[in-house]
């Protein structure tokens, strides 16, 4: 294919799914990740391709580490981020100097560098609890946590640089990613862990907020075929099932699936403030549908197997008596 794809986030839960994607399909891989002292590669150290991958450490902070990453990229997917809700209650500027800032030296770096294609990873978060449902790509955001603040940001600023320098920019906005290598602070994994740890009473949440769950192979192939439109640039294109279920229910499928009886118990700490609670996501996905060859793949139970297998398999990288913010 003779082309080069830059992956920041590539060793994060989506991005290291992502990277091996683009592998498959014969790219040249840059792989961005987060320098660290023990030179650790994330998701991507567990992976079948890393010796097929040019992996590049950096921070997506530093302007000079993105700008030399990227040359040479004839493609750029920015997925690095920070996404605990949560976390972002406790340390704001956290948020805005990763997400915003550095969508920023992307962007930039982008512009210098004339790259030819960039995409850039939002978050059904955006949309705020919905107005009307399914939610489509016209639908106001609202920030309802400085999480969800700082993407919106991230969005409006990728927006501008297409209105202003002709930035070849897109913008994917999935709805509620699951699958392997998930985090621990992430609703499902949160729920197949304590089951898997012995417990009988879950503790959970708000149970009613309803979200559009996204396998991680559908979601990565939703970016690729984004990537391959000519049609997309320049505006955001939603990622979703069209379908939704509320967190209590989810829980009770788990559990089924797990051949488990549970219980549930809210906990405060797991809740979140009343007015930031995003209460209903549901994906109007026409425009994907529309512009890409794009299908999901995966229904919910499908992918929920093959996530709680994965799961029970890998324990090891999960702490199931702390709860992690």
């Amino acid at each position: 294919m003779n082309k080069t794809v830059l992956i920041t986030g590539a060793a994060g839960f989506i991005g290291s799914h992502l990277t091996e994607l683009c592998v498959e399909e014969g790219y040249n891989v840059r792989a961005f990740i987060h320098y660290n002292s023990r030179n650790n590669w994330g998701w991507l150290e567990e992976s079948n391709y890393k010796n097929e991958l040019e992996v590049i450490s950096g921070d997506i902070r530093d302007y000079d580490s993105v700008y030399n990453a990227m040359k040479g990229s004839n493609i750029v997917f920015n997925l690095a981020a920070v996404i605990g809700i949560p976390y972002s209650y406790i340390s704001p500027l956290a948020y805005i100097r990763t997400n915003i800032e550095g969508t920023y030296n992307v962007l930039q770096s982008a512009k210098e560098l004339k790259t030819s294609d960039i995409i850039i990873a939002s978050t059904s978060e955006t949309y705020g609890t919905a107005q009307y449902v399914p939610i489509d790509e016209k639908h106001p955001m609202v920030g309802q946590s400085p999480y969800s603040a700082t993407k919106i940001a991230a969005d409006h600023l990728a927006l501008s640089f297409y209105r202003s320098f002709d930035l070849p920019v897109k913008i994917v906005r999935p709805f509620n990613v699951y699958g392997p290598r998930q985090s621990a602070r992430a609703i499902m994994p949160t729920i197949i862990i304590q089951i898997l740890n012995g417990k009988k009473i879950i503790k959970l949440g708000n149970l009613d907020p309803t979200r559009d769950f996204t396998f991680v192979k559908d979601a990565v192939k939703g970016f690729m075929e984004i990537a391959k439109s000519d049609k997309l640039f320049g505006g955001i294109t939603s990622m979703g099932t069209n379908e939704e279920i509320s967190v209590g229910n989810l829980a009770i499928l788990i559990g089924n699936l797990m051949n488990t009886e549970i219980k549930i118990e809210r906990e405060t700490d797991r809740i979140r403030p009343d007015k930031s609670e995003v209460e209903r996501l549901c994906c109007d996905n026409s425009k994907i549908l529309k512009y890409t060859n794009w299908r999901p793949e995966y229904k919910l139970e499908k992918g929920l197997s093959l996530t709680i297998e994965w799961i029970k398999q890998n324990m090891k990288f999960y702490k199931p008596e702390i709860y992690n913010v």
